[in-house]
Parts: C-alpha cells; structure tokens; sequence
C-alpha cells in the first residue's frame, strides 16, 4: 500500500452478524482457513485447528485472565448512581478507570462501591482528570474488587452471559485483563491435549489485555493514533522454547493478536543475537501496521475485528490488507459471526 490511511480497514458488517452469544461447544465455532502463500481459502469448524498445524509446531496462547473490573456505586452521601471501568493497576489503592457519570466524577469527588447485594464494600475518591477522559481513582480496600465487580463484556455485546466463564479461556490463570483475548475462547482442553499427543508444543505468555483494543482509529493517518500500553510477561522456558524453534526453522503461531503483540515487542527489546527473544516483562505500546517485518510469528488464529481497529490492521500487516480484506467481505457473504464472541480464522 502506498499510502497508509485508515479508511482502507473499514467495511459493512451488519449488525445482525456480531455475535451475541457464543456457540457449544467452544470449539465447534467456524473457522476459516487462510494460505498466507496462495491466498485459498477453506471453511470448517475449529476442530480443524488440528489438521492444519504440524508435528513440530509452537502454539503460543495468552493466559491472562479477564478480572471483574466494572463496579457499581454511588456518590457518597447522594442517590446518584455511578458506574467505573478499572483500566490499569497504577499502584496499590491506584487506579486509572472510566467511569460514567463523567460530570459527576470530578476531581474531589468521593464515592461507595457496593456489591450485587447492595452492600457498600469500598469507598473511593476522584484522585485527578485526564486529558483522555479517564480518571485516576482511590480505592480503600481494594481486597474487595474481586466480590464487588463483574466481568466487563465489549461494548457491543448486549446480552448478559449465563456463564461468566464463557468470556475466559480454558487456560486463563493470571487475572489482569478487561477484555479476554478472544481466538483462545474457541480452544478446548480437549482439542489442546489432542494437539499436543499431535507433536505440537505449546506455551503460554502473558499479555493483560487492555480496554484499547476496541478503540478504533479515528485519525485518517493510523500513525497518528496513540496506543494504550499492556502489562506483559514472558517467561524464561516459553522463551527457550520460541527460540529454538525459529533456530530450528519450525512454525510458531499466535492464538490471538495479543499473544503477537508480546511476542514482536519482546524481539524488537531483545539484545541477544543468538536468538529471536529473551524472556522479560515490562509494558508494551507496539502498534503494528502494515509494513512491519515480523521476526517470531509464521501463522496466526484469530477472530474476525472491528473495522479502522489496530487489530485488524496487525492482522493486514502479517497476511496483506488485500487478502484480509478480500476474506473479510467473504465472511459476511458466509454470514460468520464477528468480534469477540463470533467465529475464526487460521493464517498459515
């Protein structure tokens, strides 16, 4: 692409296809199979994950966990109900949040947190405003989020879940996400163990997903858009297991743009020519568009993303914003269900 502009990752989806609900079993979602080399394209069922990875493989997942951070309360001393998004754990009792009513929480101003009976569990206060629109907030006994809150859904889902558990991986154990990292949501413990006895290896990383991953790109120039940094880990056998793979020349393949986003910052921190990455933490702002030369990934599973989004932007960059876009008018025409409850697609 000559020049890079936004509007070319926009496209019309109707509404009727973003997934509400997810199907049973996690598993039997649709998956559409992509030849980064050929362009061809297949449709099955995710099962089919299976016959298309090799004996050798890597299959990366992101085992960050989504943690109940959406709480309910009032302001202190008043009637008037208020609502917050916990963002980022800034440091103990510290917290960035969104909140609604945003008129009514300014700085100064204290509140109650109550759980689903009703109970007051923590009181608050409005600690500064940001020039984004969040808040920094302080919490006293912040031990009580995990009773007080409930798991965040994406914005464009508007059906409650039965079970909150079917908005976390089978694999989930790190809480710290408020948003899950959905293409494992199709993953099963059975389809895992059944690719393992496979030969394929897999390992887990963990990237904290954050609310900025449903923000689309509002400027025409998506360089101008400032991504919102994620909390990361990599550890040191995951680490040794990536690196001899590419050592070895064998695939290594992302369940999930998050696991990606770990993975090609983890490289582009690492000093050590003998490998591609060293294992570490810190934070990650990577913002990958087309163009960038990816040094980890050889394949990506991953859901269908919202139009002008970063995602679908890092998912042109690995298969070609012609290729993606082109399987992404076939999905509608297929009728696939989209976003984070919807169905998948595997680019190998």
């Amino acid at each position: 692409m000559a020049l890079l502009r936004t509007s070319d990752f926009e496209y019309i989806l109707p509404p009727e296809l973003i997934a509400q609900s997810p199907v049973e079993p996690r598993d039997s979602s649709r998956l559409m199979a992509v030849s980064k080399s050929t362009g061809a394209v297949n449709h099955g069922r995710f099962t089919d994950l299976f016959g298309l990875l090799n004996r050798g493989d890597v299959l990366v997942l992101n085992d960050s966990r989504v943690f109940p951070a959406r709480l309910y309360g009032h302001i202190a001393g008043a009637d008037r109900e208020i609502e917050l998004l916990l963002l980022t754990r800034l440091e103990p009792g510290r917290w960035r949040a969104l909140v609604k009513p945003g008129r009514r929480m300014r700085t100064g101003a204290r509140f109650d947190i109550v759980d689903r009976s009703g109970q007051t569990t923590m009181s608050g206060v409005v600690a500064e405003q940001e020039e984004a629109g969040t808040r920094i907030v302080e919490l006293t006994n912040e031990d009580a989020i995990g009773s007080s809150g409930v798991v965040p859904l994406p914005p464009y889902i508007h059906e409650q879940l039965d079970d909150p558990e079917r908005y976390q991986t089978v694999y989930s154990r790190s809480e710290g996400s408020v948003a899950a990292p959905t293409a494992g949501l199709h993953v099963t413990e059975r389809l895992l163990n059944d690719i393992r006895r496979k030969g394929v290896e897999t390992v887990f990383v963990t990237l904290d997903v954050g609310w900025g991953s449903f923000k689309p790109v509002e400027d025409e120039d998506p360089q101008s858009h400032e991504m919102h940094s994620e909390h990361w880990e990599l550890g040191p056998a995951a680490a040794d297991t990536i690196n001899r793979a590419k050592i070895e020349g064998r695939r290594v393949i992302s369940v999930g743009t998050t696991a990606v986003r770990l993975l090609e910052h983890a490289a582009s921190q690492c000093a050590d020519d003998e490998h591609v990455l060293a294992a570490g933490s810190g934070w990650a702002d990577v913002f990958i568009l087309p163009g960038f030369k990816f040094r980890v990934i050889d394949g990506l599973v991953t859901n269908f993303h919202l139009p002008k989004s970063t995602l679908l932007m890092l998912v042109s960059a690995f298969a070609g914003h012609e290729l993606v876009m082109r399987c992404y008018r076939e999905a509608v025409d297929r009728r696939y269900r989209f976003y984070s409850l919807g169905d998948a697609m595997a680019i190998l």
